[in-house]
């Protein structure tokens, strides 16, 4: 008997953060940076931004406040590339038949050649005595940095700290009474409020643009792992990364990263990294060498309009859970997979970008409260954070499986046996049917269900073997099919919608 699953497929996934497979967010420390001051800390000037009266005329004062604080940096790198790599075999019968034992001298393999590449972007200095906040995208794998002021005086300088999952970096000249920039509390920047980008974009020198905060808390941009930008419409270009953006009473409230452009110029599609995200990196790579985070343990995604339908809740808000990391802080404090994470810490769960951040923004050791929705009630527990770790699998404990075949309306399925296992790589802990076909024209390819896919689950009922899944969908009563599937990216949920079929 045929039979469809549904399945409106990952378009909520974000199988990202707070677990499973999730990398090392530790920051990088240079063996020869300056050592840390003990105690280190950043003035923050926390005065809400005048919103009201008649507009600015010029904006001259501010930026002759703020410029002298932002710099030009210079980066050097040396790579190695190996001339072998672009050689063919040189024993493969085709090439000998050419050549024989006279192989070209052009062909043979030469020593690793080195070569210099060179990158430009920009920096602001946020204390007097040299500690400059730029990307760490500008000086990965740089051997030699160099800080130009707007005056022309140049300093050599240090990576102090880098934190790739974020992309900010720290560097330090050896200097006093530099001209700095005071950093505002980014939090309370309102979408439509003015603001200035200063940059050195194209090396052609510092240049100034203006516009307004276009939107906030914008993630899910594929640039970082960690993401929570201000959106502006103010031009950034290449070159203005690591610069300032700062409002208009000369503070500094993000650090411009990254523009959304076909082009290659700025389209007003720019984006800046938060300043209170920059300035605890920057104070944890100062005083500690590295950045904590907290780690929650567990695969999250988006609930869609029709996850919170299938799963009994009002509005579609929260973090619902696809997988638990064993063993990890979730699973210790009880959440379980089909939760809905709705509050964490006291503080509600929007989505699960803005769980992910405020996860990693608790201290390691601390314990939170955590609001679940399970099985149409609330639940609150209670769960204590570790810090995230380094490189995780998705366990991988032997788990045997029964080779026995079923068919489903538009997908067929099998047990997961070790030739199937091998063929879509899938590890030895995820159990259920795995897809093998699935029909064009049926509703599950509509959703999205592909071969290689693993149905854990359907309707809250696990999924051991191809017959569970024929038997849990084969006197279905409801045109809606709740699924949880795996692949290569982890599990999630999805709703595959048949009401408008036959």
């Amino acid at each position: 008997m045929s039979m469809a699953l549904k399945n409106p497929r990952r378009a909520a996934i974000l199988a990202l953060t707070l677990a499973l497979a999730a990398p090392a967010f530790a920051g990088e420390h240079a063996p020869n940076s300056t050592p840390p001051p003990v105690g280190f800390n950043l003035p923050l000037d926390e005065r809400p931004v005048p919103r009201e009266g008649r507009p600015r005329t010029s904006f001259a004062p501010i930026v002759e406040r703020v410029a002298p604080g932002v710099v030009k940096i210079e980066t050097t790198a040396t790579v190695t590339n190996s001339p072998t790599a672009q050689l063919p075999d040189l024993n493969d019968p085709f090439w000998q038949h050419f050549f024989g034992n006279q192989i070209p001298q052009s062909l043979t393999p030469h020593s690793p050649i080195r070569r210099h590449e060179h990158g430009l972007g920009s920096g602001v200095i946020v204390s007097k005595d040299g500690y400059i906040l730029t990307n760490d995208h500008l000086v990965d794998g740089a051997t030699d940095v160099t800080v130009t002021l707007p005056d022309r005086r140049e300093f050599p300088a240090k990576v102090v700290g880098r934190d790739p999952k974020s992309d900010i970096a720290v560097v330090k000249v050896n200097a006093d009474d530099l001209p700095f920039v005071p950093m505002a509390d980014s939090e309370k920047v309102q979408v439509g409020d003015v603001v200035l980008a200063l940059g050195n974009p194209f090396g052609v020198g510092e240049t100034v643009t203006e516009g307004i905060v276009s939107g906030k808390d914008r993630g899910n941009m594929g640039i970082e792992d960690y993401e929570d930008f201000l959106q502006t419409d103010a031009a950034i270009n290449p070159g203005n990364s690591g610069g300032a953006l700062v409002d208009t009473e000369g503070r500094l409230i993000g650090i411009n990263t990254a523009i959304i452009s076909r082009s290659g110029g700025s389209v007003g599609l720019g984006f800046a990294i938060p300043s209170d995200l920059a300035r605890k990196v920057m104070v944890s790579l100062i005083q500690y060498g590295h950045v904590t985070r907290g780690y929650l343990g567990v695969v999250i995604q988006d609930v869609t309009p029709p996850l919170a339908r299938e799963f009994e809740l009002q509005e579609p808000s929260g973090a619902l859970v696809a997988e638990v990391a064993p063993n990890g802080p979730a699973a210790a404090g009880g959440i379980k997979e089909g939760d809905i994470l709705l509050a964490f810490n006291n503080k509600p769960v929007t989505d699960s970008e803005q769980l992910k951040l405020t996860v990693a923004g608790v201290a390691p050791g601390a314990t939170v409260p955590v609001e679940v929705w399970r099985n149409g009630k609330m639940k609150t527990l209670d769960v204590t954070i570790r810090e995230l770790p380094g490189v995780r699998q998705v366990a991988e404990k032997p788990a045997q499986s029964k080779p026995e075949t079923g068919t489903l309306n538009g997908v067929g399925v099998t047990d997961l046996d070790q030739e199937a296992r091998q063929q879509y790589n899938v590890p030895s802990t995820v159990k259920g049917a795995i897809i093998t076909e699935v029909k064009s024209d049926s509703s599950s390819a509509e959703a999205g269900l592909k071969p290689g896919e693993v149905i854990e689950e359907i309707n809250h009922q696990p999924v051991r073997d191809a017959a569970d899944a024929v038997r849990l969908t084969e006197h279905a009563t409801d045109k809606h099919t709740l699924v949880r599937v795996w692949e290569k990216d982890g599990s999630h949920y999805v709703v595959v919608d048949e009401s408008q079929t036959g």
